[in-house]
């Protein structure tokens, strides 16, 4: 795993309507890891997401990527530098077929219509099972394969950053891990960098490199998994 800096939030405060959500925080991706942030409900963490991939204007403080500035960057821009995101609640839209919800992830993207199937081939190479309701509305999914596709079309932009905000949601452990194994596999082979958000603590931790943890707007503390194999340890910071 290398030590250098992809992306960076740097002291950054963010909020909506003017009122301060996260306040002055500073966290950083590196190159080739699975950085968890963990913490309570309404600890900021999906705000941090959202202003990381440029949904949400921090009120100050600055967004890097590779060292540079990107704070006043859309989220088409961030997607141009090889950011994708995955949003809590999957963001799908029920009545396309899961084909047509990656044709439009595509072309928001502006990825070539010449390299579209070679996109798609290589999401299904990852998530194999989406090729079985590749022709079926969304709305008419379970849970996992939602949040399969959701995953999917954040990969067909072939990111070098992902963030995942909640993937768990709504699913059983066994099929969390079903689903994590694969993105696990695919950051190791291609190194890619993984900011992953998570209320499913122990499942996380079993994939990540390094961990933060949010409480009420703050960063209160960083450490490695094996830190918190103690439950005691997690109940201390929660």
């Amino acid at each position: 795993m290398s030590t250098s800096e992809v992306l960076k939030a740097d002291a950054i405060t963010v909020g909506y309507g003017g009122r301060p959500v996260i306040n002055d925080i500073s966290v950083t991706l590196r190159n080739d890891e699975v950085l968890c942030l963990i913490g309570h409900n309404g600890a900021g963490k999906s705000t941090l997401l959202k202003s990381l991939f440029g949904l949400l204007p921090p009120l100050s403080g600055q967004v890097r990527i590779d060292g540079e500035d990107v704070t006043p960057q859309s989220p088409r821009d961030r997607a141009d530098r090889g950011v994708a995101m995955v949003p809590e609640g999957r963001g799908i839209f029920p009545s396309l077929t899961v084909r047509d919800i990656f044709t439009l992830g595509m072309r928001a993207t502006g990825v070539p219509k010449a390299e579209q199937q070679d996109r798609v081939d290589w999401v299904l190479d990852i998530l194999p099972a989406i090729r079985e309701f590749m022709l079926r509305p969304a709305g008419n999914l379970s849970g996992g394969q939602q949040q399969m596709v959701s995953i999917g079309r954040a990969l067909l932009n072939r990111p070098r950053i992902l963030l995942m905000d909640e993937p768990s949601i709504g699913l059983a452990p066994k099929l969390f891990q079903d689903l994590l194994a694969p993105i696990r596999e695919l950051q190791q082979r291609e190194g890619l960098s993984i900011l992953l958000v998570e209320q499913n603590v122990r499942e996380a931790l079993k994939i990540s490199d390094r961990v933060v943890v949010m409480k009420s707007g703050s960063m209160i503390w960083e450490g490695l998994p094996e830190d918190l194999q103690d439950n005691q340890k997690l109940m201390e910071l929660y």
